[in-house]
Formats: structure tokens, sequence, C-alpha cells
């Protein structure tokens, strides 16, 4: 009968801790009223507990911190930090050791060691520490694979290794949404909205622009001389709350000329968010590049470069319109003509000629009317057409005016 030889035990030991912040010891507060049976004892009790807060013995915040007792939770965007310790648990030296330590993602396989040179020999009860470190940039299950091989003092190499396996959880649910305004101007409204069990110190929350644009962050205000933030004087975020922000972005003066440029899919830019939890430690996260659809303009695009608010019933006011050659190819010869409605009379001459609109350029046109009528005046009847096609671009609604009557004051 063939007696398989025992399993040899290894002369060194691994051991691995994850380096995090300690948290906050709390106790669980028994008491009762003096009356009842147990008197003062569970109060005295509570009083001779070292963790708990003198004079606050019913609070369950002590004063303590606790070591963490596992990996935890680690989060998208944060440090994973690692203590790796190989101790020599025999009376012999060892020699040749090698530890390495990887981390093994849905993706790829990092390598995390500081040094992959061999330990020349280990004395008994000697250890080789080790801190590794490494930013999680990936969500899913993650591996961290520590290998130790060594050798006796009879030369036999040996081997082995342990698995260390771990989530990394998603910490913030970003949500993005575009306002086209009539301008050329961007809205950028960001939800961000903190899906861990903590709080969130929000640190930073920054858009950073793509080369077509400058971007100006909406989320302040001035008071008294100085900028203070929307969101008051505490920027803590609770478990689950939804904190939104707001930038303008307006493209580049060398862009903005070229009608041709920003249309289609547009490059915004990236979020880059930072934040800190309850001791301290940060996290970070970038978003992917950012696209909107640029809003199509036809061939011929006409904008609103000056409008008053306010205007007198029946009084004369000036406007000033910009037509832009969309085309990158086609050079315009374009007609102007205006057409009444029941409340917006235009004052000049209808079917006039332009002149030719190269491509991708822009003229501006000083325009009069009049409003017949009181109230908020939508302001339509523009006609443009392109004498070399034959085509005919109609623009209603472009914008809309107050109208009042003469008695009211209007502020310049």
């Amino acid at each position: 009968m063939e007696v398989n030889p025992p399993k040899q035990e290894h002369l060194l030991a691994l051991k691995v801790m994850r380096l995090t912040k300690p948290t906050l010891f709390t106790n669980i507060p028994v008491t009762c009223e003096e009356k009842d049976l147990p008197g003062d004892l569970f109060n005295q009790l509570m009083r001779d507990d070292p963790s708990t807060v003198n004079g606050a013995e019913i609070l369950m915040l002590g004063e303590m911190l606790t070591l963490p007792q596992n990996f935890g939770n680690i989060f998208l965007g944060e440090t994973f930090s690692s203590y790796i310790s190989v101790h020599n648990d025999s009376n012999q030296v060892v020699k040749d050791i090698l530890v390495k330590a990887d981390l093994q993602t849905s993706s790829q396989r990092l390598n995390l060691s500081a040094s992959n040179a061999a330990v020349a020999e280990l004395k008994p009860d000697c250890c080789i520490d080790d801190v590794i470190h490494h930013e999680v940039k990936e969500i899913g299950t993650h591996i961290l694979v520590c290998a130790v091989s060594y050798t006796t003092q009879g030369g036999e190499k040996m081997y082995f290794r342990k698995f260390f396996k771990f989530q990394v959880l998603k910490p913030l649910d970003v949500k993005t949404k575009f306002y086209n305004a009539e301008t050329d101007e961007v809205f950028l409204e960001a939800q961000i909205q903190n899906i861990t069990t903590s709080p969130m110190f929000m640190e930073k929350v920054s858009l950073e622009p793509s080369i077509m644009y400058t971007v100006a962050e909406l989320n302040s205000v001035s008071q008294a001389g100085e900028c203070v933030t929307t969101f008051g004087s505490r920027a803590y975020l609770q478990p689950m709350d939804t904190r939104q922000y707001l930038y303008c972005l307006k493209p580049k003066k060398e862009f903005a000329e070229k009608a041709g440029i920003i249309k289609g899919v547009t490059v915004i830019g990236k979020l880059d968010i930072v934040w800190k939890t309850n001791l301290g430690e940060r996290g970070r996260l970038q978003t992917s590049q950012l696209q909107r659809m640029a809003p199509g303009y036809g061939d011929v695009r006409l904008s609103l470069e000056a409008i008053p608010d306010t205007v007198n019933l029946e009084e004369p006011f000036h406007i000033t319109c910009k037509i832009t050659n969309c085309s990158s190819e086609r050079t315009m010869d374009l007609v102007l003509e205006m057409c009444n409605t029941n409340s917006i009379h235009w004052c000049g001459i209808s079917g006039r000629q332009l002149g030719k609109l190269h491509p991708s350029s822009s003229l501006c046109l000083a325009l009069t009317l009049l409003s017949s009528v009181q109230g908020l005046q939508s302001v339509s009847g523009l006609r443009l057409t392109d004498t070399f096609l034959k085509r005919t671009y109609e623009y209603d609604d472009i914008a809309q005016v107050c109208v009042v009557s003469s008695a009211v004051k209007v502020e310049s």
C-alpha cells in the first residue's frame, strides 16, 4: 500500500493587511432608570468603559479608533494601499527570497511590487516588508496575488502564493445634460449623486474644456464682494444625495468664426471630481470626454446679436441680425424679404440684395421694426432667398420682445 508523504510546511509566513484610515469606534449604550431593578449598575458600567465619552456615555460615538479588520469597501478613484510582510518562522537561514505582488482585474494584470530583485538571505525571526499602492481605475472584482519563492538550507526551491479577493464599487453616479442657447453658448448640467453609505466632502468639481471652448463655472455668487458657493458653507454630500453643477461653454473666437467647424458631434471636455471621506481619504474620478450633438442650422443661419427687452407701442426699435453661410464650399447670393405679421411691422425696403456671402463667412444686418400690439410679441417674418439655387429660408419666432404702452417709461 502506497502512502503519500505528509505535506511539507513552509518556513516563511506571509501576512497582508490593507492600509487604510481607522474608523470611529461606536458602542451600544445600555441604560435604565434608577427605579428599575439594576439601579445605577448599567450607568456605572458605561462610565467605567474607556471607549465612551466622559459626560456623554449614552452617545454611541466614542473617543477611540479601530483598525480595519478586513479589506472593507474600496471605491473607484481611491488609492488601494497594502502592507505585505514575509516572516521567517523557522530556525533556518532562508536564501534567495523573492516576493511578488500582482493585481488581477477583469482586463489586465498589474505588477505592484516596489522591487523585483531577490533578497539574498533571511535570518530566523526576521522579516521582509513592502508597501504597495495602486490608484483603482476599474470597477468589479480585483484579486491581489502575492507569491513567495525561496531556497532552503538544503538547496530545495520552495514556492507558495495567496489570493486576496475584493470588490471595487462605484462611488458616484454622474449624469450630464446639455442645453443649447440661441447663441453658440452651451450650458452643461452635471448631476452628481453619492451612492456610498458615508458622507463625502466634495473638494473639487471642475470641467476641463476641449480646445474648442472656454468654460465659466456658474456654481457661485458674489455676496458683499466675496465669492460664495451656491451650496452653502458645508460642502458635504450625504449618502444618496444629489448635487447639480452648472457650466457655460463658449466657442473660442477662432472656432466661432468658422461656421462649419461646430457641427455634428463635438467634444466638450471632461469632468474632474475630487472628494474626501470621513477621515480624509481622497478619491478622484475623471469622466470620459463628454460629447454633444450640435444643433443643425442648415445652409444659412440667422442669429440675433442685439435686441431690446422692452419697447414702446407703435414706436420703432432696432435689432441686429447676423447671417452666416454654414456651407463650406458654396458661395450664396442672398435677397432679404421682410413680411409683416399681425403685430410686427418691418420698416425699410423688402427684397433688397445683400450681395454674395462666401463659405463660412458672416455679415451683420441692422433692421428696424415696430409693434402695433401690446404684450409679449414674437419677432417673425424674415425670408432669405439664395438666387443661385432659388431656395428660400424662412425665419419665424426669432426672438420675443415685451411691448408696453408709450405712457410707461422704458429703461434704456
